[in-house]
């Protein structure tokens, strides 16, 4: 990777890493602040070891020897690699005194790469040494996730149809299968109480509840029978779990469904219309760390971020049928998302920063801990008790007027 420009004009590419070669590309960001990507077809993985606060090398002290570890490694797979997850924040420093600890110990940042032969390599960060290995994948490893409640339990899905939950505290040795979905799984996700999953099948489209705590199906999502053929791409929580975003597209349109999780109702859809037929996919989404923005890839742009429940978007990048997106991941603090696309480039946007209200504040927190069951009892007035779970958003919303809006340019 040997381009790097930096940039701070609001809505502009803030970092720009390009591989140099025209292959299919994803990144994600670290809770240390480094980002980390990867090519498909050569079954490479980069991590650069930079800090977004200062656009500067992240220093990081080697736990074996002291010396300083400037951060930018590259991990050969050996094959092609499909989806990554970051491990929980070590619990040392980022710039403590040398750790006594073994590198292969709990205070070592782990990176988890899906392989298409099925395999899940873990890595040390830190020392670019591979762990183990996770076998029992039959297809390719589409996605990988870890709970934010800081365990080594990891989460994976497949083209075999199954979820896994692996325990990476005992190198994998117990894990769980979670069998349901008919067809691939493309995308997969833990609320924020790491309660439940939700995964969702790209041909079989079902999105598939699951609990984290019991392994056991709890229920499919069905918002009526779609008269025209499309695929499901992605989905994710919102930070409070409140809310489950699923992404879908057909041959003229793509969609954003808006669902509760706990009542299975389906509360909003944003959707937009296209005239070039079967040129318009949708490949991710991913709510801010505040839930009050959704970043979204398409075919047709590097990025858009939609405010849920408003009409049009908040940011869009300029129409770039090049950029063919594929992945999105947003920084830990907000503030900058990353894309990753199929020409081999990971681009990091500057996204709009909004303070959240006080009434979106306490919902956040109230929502954290208190599902819709349990609020619907409470005796509180109707428009408040719309908006704490969130049926005060319109049901149908279009985004098809993107020409009026503002553009930013990558």
């Amino acid at each position: 990777m040997r381009d790097l420009e930096r940039r701070l004009l609001p809505g502009r590419s803030l970092v720009r890493l390009v591989d140099g070669t025209r292959h299919r590309l994803g990144g994600r960001l670290a809770p240390r602040l480094r980002v980390c990507s990867f090519t498909r077809n050569r079954g490479q993985v980069q991590v650069k070891g930079f800090s977004f606060s200062t656009l500067l090398p992240l220093f990081i002290r080697d736990s074996q020897n002291g010396e300083t570890d400037r951060g930018d490694k590259s991990f050969s797979c050996g094959h092609p690699v499909w989806g990554l997850a970051f491990g929980p924040r070590p619990k040392s420093a980022a710039v403590a005194q040398p750790a006594k600890t073994s590198s292969k110990g709990n205070n070592s940042l782990l990176l988890a790469t899906g392989l298409e032969n099925g395999v899940i390599k873990i890595w040390n960060v830190l020392t670019g040494d591979a762990v183990f290995d996770l076998h029992g994948h039959e297809g390719v490893v589409r996605d990988l996730v870890f709970p934010r409640n800081g365990t080594l339990t990891l989460i994976s899905s497949s083209r075999d149809k199954t979820l896994r939950i692996w325990d990476l505290a005992h190198k994998g040795k117990k894990v769980q299968v979670l069998s349901g979905h008919k067809d691939w799984i493309s995308c997969c996700c833990v609320s924020s109480d790491c309660s439940m999953i939700a995964s969702v099948g790209r041909f079989d489209r079902m999105v598939c509840l699951w609990s984290l705590r019991s392994y056991t199906f709890i229920r499919n999502l069905t918002g009526g029978t779609r008269k025209t053929l499309y695929l499901l791409s992605s989905c994710d929580f919102s930070p409070d779990g409140a809310l489950l975003a699923t992404a879908a597209f057909s041959g003229s349109s793509w969609w954003i469904d808006l669902w509760d999780p706990y009542t299975a109702e389906k509360l909003a859809t944003l959707v937009d219309y296209f005239e070039d037929y079967g040129q318009n996919q949708i490949s991710a989404i991913q709510f801010s760390p505040n839930g009050l923005h959704l970043a979204i890839v398409t075919d047709d742009r590097a990025l858009r971020i939609w405010e849920p429940g408003k009409k049009g978007m908040v940011m869009q990048t300029k129409a770039d049928r090049d950029s063919n997106g594929l992945c999105c991941n947003y920084h830990p603090q907000g503030g900058v998302v990353a894309t990753g696309t199929r020409d081999g480039h990971v681009r990091f946007w500057r996204a709009p920063r909004t303070v959240p209200s006080l009434c979106h504040l306490c919902r956040s927190i109230l929502r954290h801990s208190v599902s819709t069951h349990q609020m619907e009892p409470l005796p509180l007035p109707k428009r408040i008790l719309e908006y704490l779970t969130y049926r005060n958003i319109p049901e149908r919303l279009r985004t098809c007027c993107s020409s009026e809006e503002e553009e930013w340019e990558g």
